[in-house]
């Protein structure tokens, strides 16, 4: 017997998990699953806006991933492998449904949650789904997630010059958005978008 045993499913690095699986490890892509399943909830989230179509797509996008790992070629890490999937499933799902989806509901009730936040929470959802599906995909990585443009771009298939342009455009457009509803609020006609 050699020394060195082989590591639990909870040791093994993302890749080796990855690499147990298509060897045939009934196992470790359900590790991989339990690692990274709310990460990539929340990015399908904000990306989808809608809690039904994000969970359809967090869905079809770990059956791709397990179908196809074999095609992983490791020239980047799981997680941007994973993140590029959910995020296309999420783009694929969105394209599929076109009438704008409402904003999901939330539970307002909670005693502790301010009237005010609350309000700008919901402005900035609307002025996210105002914006067109590549900005907001753009945005929800790097700006929500704090996922490094580099990173972004290999996850969404674009140059990192495009998720630059992406992020300065939709921010642009979220200032503008947010800026308007302050001027209608205050009726302040100078009160105008700030640039930085």
């Amino acid at each position: 017997m050699g020394s060195a045993t082989p590591l639990t499913l909870a040791e093994a690095s993302d890749s080796d998990l990855l690499a147990r699986h298509v060897a045939g490890d009934d196992h470790a892509f359900g590790e991989l699953f339990r690692r990274h399943k709310d990460r990539m909830w929340a990015v399908a989230l904000r990306t989808c806006r809608d809690p039904e179509i994000a969970a359809d797509a967090v869905q079809d996008g770990f059956i791709s991933a397990f179908r196809r790992a074999g095609s992983f070629r490791g020239e980047s890490a799981v997680t941007t492998w994973l993140h590029r999937i959910i995020v296309n499933a999420c783009l694929d799902r969105l394209r599929r449904i076109r009438p704008t989806t409402q904003l999901p509901e939330y539970d307002l009730s909670d005693p502790r949650d301010h009237h005010a936040s609350t309000e700008v929470r919901l402005d900035i959802e609307e002025a996210m789904a105002r914006l067109p599906d590549g900005q907001r995909a753009a945005l929800v990585l790097v700006d929500m997630h704090g996922v490094p443009v580099a990173e972004a771009a290999a996850i969404l298939g674009v140059a990192e010059g495009t998720i630059k342009s992406r992020c300065a455009r939709g921010r642009a457009a979220l200032a503008e958005h947010l800026g308007l509803r302050t001027t209608e609020r205050t009726r302040e006609p100078d009160a105008g978008p700030e640039t930085s």
